[in-house]
């Protein structure tokens, strides 16, 4: 059987040991893995080349962080013209699967592009998925590809923020990634220590950010023994997180090829609105990209190659329209498959009752 192998939207630690997976498990099981480059983009006309993958080429490839196919957002459903309108160019990934002759298509992405290879799928198209985001907000799944490595970037750039803050006496702000789902900033501002942390399904009101610095901090430019009420707050946001009274704050009106905006900024407009509504100085520090770089932890490597078996073994069995699933504690979890319709219903969002102290940052605190 022949296999095409491609990674779309924001690249993601663990993904290079999935395609690895997908080509050791594959030579077992008499699969030829070819790589498509750059995502769904590289199944459109004109039609780039393909990289035949064997055990040789990828056999380092789980040390590398990112994706050595390329990535990038193509939605072949909604493609922009040069009058500024939107094709459907579907007709042609379908044709020119048929021209490379490929009995399956495996598909490493996030709600996006699996939610792509899902309409596929309903066309006919066999198509196997393979979960990731640094995000974790993937519906149907416990572990996203990525996630791991992002967590301990993050945390780790948390505690590298105490030593500055800590001596000038800041409220330092971390914006990280997370448009609809806060689960990178909730386990980041817990593994950091974080005094605040604001995520996208709860709402929150500077009033009450205000309150829970000053509580802490008392007023500025006090000496303080070491027994005595901190210098500094660390205070993790995600740029999805908004305040009761506004919207999510973009960069500017853009929108990709899925209908979505640039996110970014919440960070800026908090350091704002702290220095200059309360007495201390603050600092804010968009990580961006950075945070989802560098080579994947232990747990992204052994999820991605166990993905990547999980999904040639699915192809050997002609079990197509299906989406590796992880559920349990990575990487003691247990693999199985699900429907991959599972990407266009929804996404997984912070379980807040459980997870989410929000009577802390409840109005009432405020007397409202």
């Amino acid at each position: 059987m022949r296999v095409g192998v491609l990674t779309g939207g924001g690249d993601a630690p663990g993904l290079n040991p999935a395609i690895k997976g997908l080509v050791y498990r594959g030579s077992e099981l008499d699969l030829k893995v070819l790589g498509l480059f750059d995502g769904w983009r590289s199944l459109m006309n004109p039609l780039p080349d393909v990289l035949p993958l064997d055990r040789a080429i990828v056999r380092r490839w789980d040390r590398d962080g990112g994706t050595n196919l390329g990535s990038s957002r193509t939605n072949p459903f909604r493609q922009i013209t040069e009058a500024g309108d939107f094709e459907d160019r579907s007709p042609e990934v379908i044709e020119n699967i048929e021209r490379l002759g490929l009995d399956a298509v495996v598909t490493c992405g996030g709600e996006d592009t699996l939610g792509v290879a899902a309409k596929l799928t309903q066309l006919g198209v066999p198509v196997i998925g393979i979960p990731k985001t640094i995000d974790k907000d993937i519906a149907g799944t416990d572990y996203t590809l990525g996630f791991d490595t992002a967590l301990r970037n993050i945390s780790e750039v948390i505690e590298r923020s105490r030593t500055p803050a800590g001596s000038h006496g800041w409220v330092q702000i971390v914006e990280v990634m997370g448009r609809h789902a806060g689960h990178l900033a909730l386990w980041s501002g817990v593994a950091g220590q974080a005094h605040i942390i604001l995520i996208p399904e709860h709402p929150f009101r500077y009033e009450r950010v205000f309150q829970l610095l000053k509580e802490r901090l008392g007023k500025p430019g006090l000496s303080r023994e070491p027994s005595q009420r901190p210098r500094y707050a660390v205070l993790v946001v995600a740029e999805g997180a908004r305040a009761e009274d506004g919207e999510m704050i973009t960069i500017d009106d853009r929108h990709d090829n899925f209908g979505h905006v640039r996110l970014g900024g919440i960070g800026d407009v908090l350091a704002s609105r702290i220095a200059s509504e309360t007495p201390y100085e603050s600092r804010a520090v968009i990580l961006g990209h950075p945070q989802r770089g560098g080579p994947p932890s232990a747990i992204d490597r052994i999820m991605g190659l166990m993905f990547g078996a999980r999904a040639a073994e699915a192809v050997a069995e002609n079990n197509f329209g299906k989406m590796v699933s992880a559920r349990g504690i990575a990487p003691a979890c247990e693999l199985s498959l699900v429907d991959i319709s599972i990407a266009l219903g929804g996404i997984s969002l912070v379980d807040v009752d459980r997870d989410y102290d929000t009577n802390r940052y409840h109005l009432k605190n405020l007397g409202m």
